[in-house]
């Protein structure tokens, strides 16, 4: 029974693990939110956490901003903090050339217009020394990198939010 306990316990946590934000330990969600609202005691956190991570409502609040997830859409969230997670190294393979599906796909998710995407991808490739500084670059200091460039830009910098 303890196993069983604590293997839920962890896939709570790891399933809430990008969400905890200011949301204590259970993370943002319906549990969160509505079915344990006022939780004060471990077990009410643990079911809240498994109930945000279990059903997906944590995911989509993430997502929409909602659920009580609203801060989750800070600019290294979401599908973005996804995005460069899974994709960092064909990431700069692209920016260093200035062009690629990798980076095409990127700047759509940043919500790039057509019409500002070849200047984008120029920025990318002519800043990507400041963006990928160092071997060590990881996605939380290349999305740093990223929105300097964007906020140094006067006609990109409408793309940080």
């Amino acid at each position: 029974m303890k196993k069983l306990a604590l293997s839920l316990v962890l896939a709570g946590m790891s399933a809430t693990s990008f969400a905890a934000g200011g949301h204590g330990p259970a993370g943002c969600g319906l549990g969160t939110e509505y079915v344990f609202k006022n939780a004060d005691t471990w077990y009410e956190h643990v079911m809240a956490a498994t109930t945000n991570g279990t059903s997906g409502n944590q995911t989509f609040g993430m997502t929409s901003g909602t659920l009580g997830c609203e801060d989750a859409n800070s600019p290294l969230s979401g599908s973005v903090a996804v995005f460069l997670n899974e994709n960092l190294e064909p990431l700069a393979v692209d920016m260093a050339k200035g062009d690629g599906e990798t980076l095409d796909a990127f700047a759509s998710l940043m919500g790039v217009k057509p019409e500002d995407k070849a200047l984008f991808n120029a920025e990318m490739k002519q800043n990507f020394d400041q963006i990928f500084a160092s071997a060590e670059v990881t996605p939380t200091t290349a999305h740093e990198g990223i929105t300097s460039v964007l906020a140094n830009s006067q006609e990109l910098s409408k793309y940080l939010g």
